[in-house]
């Protein structure tokens, strides 16, 4: 039992010292005038057990890509911390709109007409607008969700005028396997070009790149949460 509790304790420190040394970076790098770079740290497939240190600690934005999991695990955890603040950052079903509105506060993969229609008939039946981020196909990825370069003029119509949706900004997922600075670049001229001044990019392998491009949210998961293999079972 004791051995378990020392495990469970150099992990929560552990966790920590990421937590810090990710906001110490963050701290360093320039950002947009007068924007303070939002910090998600995305915690799927992640117990709260796992989380509560960071809870514990005083953050309070999150990042989930199911919307099943998020509900199940973050349910209730709102009467203990109010100020909660979950980020859907996965794909999203048009059928979910309705659950993802109620329970998440920022959406960053809207990304057809289908899923904005939903989203505004959802967030009409709730009276709760969630701001929204558009996904950007940046690498023309068939494989890959996200609007295509040469839809986001129409689609970005669609969304301000025929769905009043709160959008916000631009997200992507750059190519896995190519130097993503030519795609936050790309992003980054893409929101100016629509008067956008929210950028979503940027996770634990490139987040330092993607703050040089003006990156106002960036999706943290591994380097702060650690691997997954390393879930030690509640005692």
């Amino acid at each position: 039992m004791q051995d378990l509790k020392s495990r469970q304790q150099a992990q929560d420190e552990a966790l920590l010292q990421r937590f810090e040394a990710v906001q110490s970076t963050l701290s360093k790098q320039p950002s947009l005038p007068s924007c303070e770079v939002a910090l998600i740290v995305v915690t799927k497939t992640f117990p709260l057990a796992r989380i509560a240190p960071l809870l514990s600690h005083g953050h309070r934005r999150f990042g989930e890509n199911r919307v099943q999991e998020a509900s199940d695990k973050w349910d209730g955890v709102r009467d203990e911390y109010p100020d909660l603040c979950l980020h859907a950052v996965g794909a999203l079903q048009s059928n979910k709109a309705l659950q993802a509105v109620r329970l998440f506060d920022v959406i960053h993969s809207l990304d057809r007409p289908r899923l904005a229609y939903a989203l505004a008939e959802a967030m009409a039946k709730t009276s709760k607008n969630v701001e929204c981020f558009v996904q950007v196909n940046v690498g023309c990825e068939q494989q890959k969700a996200g609007v295509a370069l040469k839809e986001l003029e129409s689609f970005l119509r669609c969304c301000r005028e025929k769905c009043a949706l709160p959008v916000v900004g631009l997200m992507c997922l750059p190519p896995h396997e190519e130097t993503p600075a030519p795609y936050f670049a790309l992003l980054a001229n893409l929101a100016r070009e629509h008067g956008l001044l929210q950028l979503s990019m940027g996770m634990s392998a490139d987040y330092v790149e993607a703050l040089a491009f003006g990156a106002t949210h960036v999706r943290i998961g591994s380097a702060i949460m650690g691997s997954r293999d390393e879930n030690i079972p509640s005692a």
